[in-house]
Parts: C-alpha cells; sequence; structure tokens
C-alpha cells in the first residue's frame, strides 16, 4: 500500500467515523422523538436534552465526544506502537476529518451538528490538558449564562490559545484554529439570536421546527 493511499483511507475512515449520528442513533434506540425534529433542528447532545431525557442527552454526548476522542488517539498508538507510520500533518488531518465528518455526516446527507461535543474530544485527543481547559471554559460560560451556544463560543476563540500554551506547535495549534473557525461559522444564528436576544437556554423544553 503507498503512502498516498494510506493517507486517503485514513482520512476517510476518520470521516466516517465522525459521521455516527449518535444523537440520531440513541434517540431511536430509546424511543423519543428525531432530534431534528424540535428545538433547534441540531443532531446534537444539547438539542436532545431538549426532549427532557437526560439520559438520552449523555449518551449522545459521550458518543459524540468518544468518536472524536477515539480517531485522534486511536491514530496516535497505532504511530506509537509502530502499526502504521503516519505523519504529523496527517494526524492533523485525521483530527479534522473526524470533526468534519459529525458537521457533515454522510449518513445525514451532509447535514450534521454543530461540531461542540466531537470538537471537545478531539481536543482531549490531541492533548488531555488542552481538552480540559477547553471544557473548563465551555462549564464556566454555560454555569453563568445558561446558553450553551455562548459556552461554545467562547470555548472556541479559547482552544487554540491553549493549545498553544500547552503544546507550543504550530501545526496542533493550526488545527485547533480551524476547529475553532469551522464550530463558529456552524453558529453563526445563534450569534444572531445571542444578539437579539432570542436565544434558547439550556434546559428549556423542545418545541416543533418548522419544515
Amino acid at each position: 500500500m503507498t503512502a498516498t493511499s494510506t493517507s486517503i483511507l485514513a482520512l476517510l475512515a476518520a470521516y466516517l467515523i465522525g459521521s455516527i449520528p449518535f444523537a440520531v442513533i440513541v434517540s431511536l434506540a430509546l424511543g423519543i422523538s428525531d432530534p431534528r425534529s424540535y428545538g433547534s433542528g441540531n443532531p446534537g447532545a444539547t438539542n436532545v436534552l431538549r426532549s427532557g431525557n437526560k439520559f438520552a442527552a449523555l449518551l449522545t454526548l459521550v458518543g459524540d465526544a468518544g468518536k472524536g476522542w477515539l480517531v485522534v488517539w486511536g491514530a496516535k498508538a497505532l504511530v506509537a506502537h509502530g502499526i502504521f507510520a503516519l505523519s504529523p500533518r496527517l494526524l492533523a488531518g485525521m483530527a479534522i476529518a473526524a470533526f468534519l465528518g459529525h458537521v457533515f455526516s454522510v449518513f445525514l446527507r451532509f447535514k450534521g451538528g454543530k461540531g461542540v461535543a466531537t470538537a471537545a474530544g478531539v481536543l482531549f485527543g490531541i492533548h488531555w490538558l488542552v481538552g480540559l481547559g477547553t471544557l473548563a471554559v465551555w462549564i464556566a460560560v454555560a454555569a453563568m449564562s445558561r446558553y450553551s451556544s455562548a459556552a461554545a463560543l467562547t470555548a472556541a476563540v479559547a482552544a487554540p490559545a491553549l493549545a498553544h500554551f500547552v503544546l507550543g506547535d504550530p501545526l496542533w495549534v493550526g488545527t485547533t484554529i480551524v476547529l475553532a473557525a469551522v464550530l463558529i461559522w456552524r453558529h453563526a444564528e445563534n450569534i444572531r439570536r445571542l444578539l437579539n436576544g432570542t436565544e434558547s437556554k439550556l434546559g428549556k423544553k423542545k418545541e416543533a421546527i418548522s419544515r
């Protein structure tokens, strides 16, 4: 197998793992409404929480974060054990591919979630301190504002700075910048609602969305 084919397969595998729509799978398994049919319509843990089923939201959160972590940690483990020779750039590409898989899930016709939990998982895979620091920012802002979107946006801005402080590696700092940029872009509507004062707060019950 050539280096090019190995890289393509690695990126494809990372993307497909990232594409697994845990919000929809968990909701279907537990017999609750498809998260794309209420609230923000986003197939993610925060919107699943609006169903009132905290267990479903927790499973979704663990699944979405876990897939991002698994891709990065697993790839690094394969390199460490000499199973595959993956370059640092390919590892960074796999991290981004897993995140983009969630945002543009092939299983949901490329209409995935906003990527907060998956990005967190990727950051933990890059370095646990980067992940933990970003999570702490999210928790602090969410606790003070009760807005999940505001917490996500603040954490996204903080992530590259944390990566620089912890790792000092331009490659991984650049990776976190890409994640942050896409995440902020995906929250464009949330930013408008925050500015207008119409954004939903954490814990608000579901409302059907218009199709």
